[in-house]
Formats: C-alpha cells, structure tokens, sequence
C-alpha cells in the first residue's frame, strides 16, 4: 500500500508533492536530490530513470460523468496520468509487450494495495466497459510510456514490478486533487439550471494548484474533464511532482459564459455499499459525534505536522495509501458515540492501552464506541493518540489509546470523502 506524501513546506516549494513507496519486488532506480526538473532542461538527459522524458509533462486527468452518471455524485473520478512531451503532442503504447490484462490480479499479488484497488473500484471507473478493461488501456496507453517505469530502471526486476507504482501515484495524486471540493469551496456547485463563468472555475481550481492554470473540457457546453498538469524531480515512482500549466495551447472547447455543471443523474456508480451494524459495547466519554459521518480517512497529526493516515487495519503508515472508514452512530443503548469500520472489520480499542485495531475478529459486538473532538478521534482519556515512534518507509506503527511507555504523541483527524 504505497501511497503519496504532502510536504508539509511553506513558501515557493508549499505546492510541491513528494511521493513515497514501500520496497515491493525489484526497487526503482534511487535518484540524486540534484536531479532536473522535467521539462527544464536545455540539453538532452542520458539518465531517463532519473528523468522522465520524452513524457516530461506529468497530466493527472479527471472525468465528471453525468448521464451515465459514473462515481460518487460529490466527487469526480480518475481518467488517468498521462506522460505527454512538453509542446502537448505524446507517445502512446509504448511497449506492447507490457499491456498487461491482469491489473486486478497483479495489485493483489502484492499482498499490498487491497486498499489501493478498493479505491479504484470507486473512483476510477469508465462510463462503458469494465472497470479492468479501463485500467488495462491506460496502464497499456500511458503507463507504458512512463520513461522512469521502465523495467530497466528497476533493480531485481520482475515482470509487472512497475504496474503498482503507476496505480499508485496516479491515486495518490487524484486524493490531493478534489475536484468538487475545490469548485464547491468557490460556490460552483452542479445544477440543472444554473450556468457558470469559464474563467471563475478556472480560477477555483489554479488556487489549489499552486497558482497554475488547470485545462478545462467541454462538451455541449458542460464541463466533463479537468486536466491537472505537473513536472517532475526524479521518478515517477517517488519523484517529487511539481505543479505546472498546461502546454497543449488548446482551449478545451468551453464557452467563456454559460458553462454547464449538471449534476449525476441519479446520484452515482461503481462505489461499494459498506453495511454498518451497532454495537453494545462500552462507550468511552463520549462527546458528540463531530464530523464522523459516512465515509472518510483518518488522517494522522504529530508534532503540529500532518504524517501519513490509518490504513485497513488500523496501524500507520506513513507511506500508504489511506484506507476509506466507514463511521456510523452506535445503537441508542450504547451512548453518543459511533463505530468505525474498515474493509478489514470493525475497528476496537482497548482503553486500557491496547492497540486500535480493525479487523473481522473484531465482529459488531466486540466493536468500539469511539468519540470525537470535533474533526479529532477521542479516546476516553481525550484526543491524544499514542505511538512508539513515527513510522518510516514501509513500516507500519500501532496507535494506542493510553499513554504508557509510547513516546510519540498524536492526533488522528477525519477528512470526509
């Protein structure tokens, strides 16, 4: 489960994003911190593991499908990541011999991204087909063509050693990139009815990526497919992704006034209904529920600094890609509270200082009633969180509700999805 980590900088690097994986089969080639910028360099680069070219401008593309309505109606969903050259023309299936027809089967022999492919079951979906057949044709289409995936820029290299890292980055991006969110926060939300400014939407989405311009598509008048450009330090695999404006010069077929944004027809797709169950048992202190409701990530503070999140079975990971929990209020016999629930089972935490733990053993009647302090996880003890250290790499760390000899203090807050 590798996933994408956000500095946590300020001033000029503030929008910079730097990606982290775990050591799974052969490794990407280690790249220098002097390693250019793609796109920025005068001369030809010889290192192309180190150096994404020709596919030196990094696109993360988004659909907004409303008729067939595909995803969440709150959220748009993953076209792909596209390695186009740095004047808007591109390769595409660059190695035939590795358009894979096994996606699914290839992220779970990992052992490491069940919540990786969870993920994509909900947000990256086409509006025909199957959702294999999507992956298959831009992993086979794009991913191919990612000059710092090649297997000759792994060491130990296994057939499909690359496959993880492309899904993986191309997530970790798109969970930075809420689409909706970012148009909903400037008041341009979808409707039947109501019509936008082309240059207000644009302006929604350039603030929350870092100032740079962000392509807009159309079609019918209706916005469908957003664009979000980036270069690259290093390799995809774990380079560090910088924002960028588009090179194409096209113009995304959208009026300057009267832009449409319908809303799904009938809500939306593709995304799996998790079943909630409330239990009996003791609830801690409890204060009211806060923003725990339906389905979020539980995002992990330390230090004043955001680090990593949960994944499935409630440990840390400072590297992984965030499990989705599912939060739902306890029974009327078991206090205002809520329990918590992963792909893995119900979660549960001993107040007495045991490990938090999600996982089928855990079953609806041994569940936890957790509390919240406003957006934090409480505990009985309040909303201190507790660790024996930060984990690194692809380490995973317990997270204990008492203190007791655990060193590292932290908080575990709720981002809703």
């Amino acid at each position: 489960m590798s996933s994408l980590r956000v500095l946590t900088t300020t001033g000029p690097l503030a929008a910079l994003l730097c990606l982290v994986h775990p050591v799974l089969g052969g490794t990407p080639k280690q790249c220098t911190s002097t390693t250019a910028l793609s796109c920025h360099n005068t001369t030809a680069v010889a290192d192309t593991c180190c150096f994404n070219a020709p596919g030196g401008s990094l696109l993360q593309t988004q659909f907004w499908d409303a008729d067939p309505a595909v995803g969440p109606a709150d959220s748009w969903t993953i076209h792909g990541l596209w390695p186009d050259h740095c004047d808007g023309t591109y390769d595409a299936t660059c190695d035939s011999s590795r358009a894979y027809t096994n996606i699914s089967a290839i992220l779970q022999a990992t052992g490491e991204h069940d919540d990786l492919l969870e993920y994509m079951k909900t947000y990256w979906l086409p509006d025909s087909g199957t959702a294999e057949s999507f992956w298959e044709h831009e992993f086979g289409k794009h991913g191919t063509c990612v000059s710092t995936l090649d297997p000759k820029c792994f060491t130990n290299y296994k057939a499909t050693d690359e496959v993880p890292y492309y899904f993986n980055t191309t997530v970790s991006l798109f969970q930075t990139l809420p689409t909706y969110k970012f148009l909903a926060d400037a008041g341009i939300a979808p409707s039947a009815t109501a019509t936008y400014k082309l240059a207000d939407i644009q302006a929604a989405l350039s603030r929350n990526h870092g100032g740079e311009s962000v392509y807009v598509g159309c079609s019918g008048g209706a916005i469908e497919q957003v664009y979000y450009y980036y270069n690259v330090y290093g390799s995809v695999a774990d380079g560090q992704f910088v924002p960028a404006s588009p090179d194409n010069g096209e113009d995304g077929g959208c009026p300057s006034t009267g832009v449409k944004y319908l809303p799904k027809n009938g809500g939306g797709g593709g995304g799996t209904t998790t079943t909630t169950t409330t239990t009996t048992s003791s609830p801690p202190t409890a204060t009211p529920t806060g923003s725990f409701s339906g389905k979020g990530y539980l995002n992990v503070v330390t230090g004043g600094s955001a680090k990593g999140c949960l994944i499935s079975g409630g440990t840390w990971y400072t590297t992984g890609t965030c499990a989705t929990f599912t939060a739902a209020a306890a029974s009327s016999g078991s206090g205002s509270g809520f329990t918590l629930k992963s792909s893995k089972g119900y979660c549960s935490a001993s107040a007495s200082g045991g490990a938090l733990t999600c996982a089928a053993g855990v079953g609806a009647a041994g569940a936890s009633v957790f509390a919240a302090d406003g957006a934090n996880l409480a505990n009985a003890g309040g909303d201190d969180w507790y660790a024996d250290s930060v984990p690194a790499g692809s380490a995973q760390g317990a997270v204990y509700a008492a203190k007791g000899s655990h060193a590292t203090t932290l908080q575990i807050e709720w981002a809703s999805v």
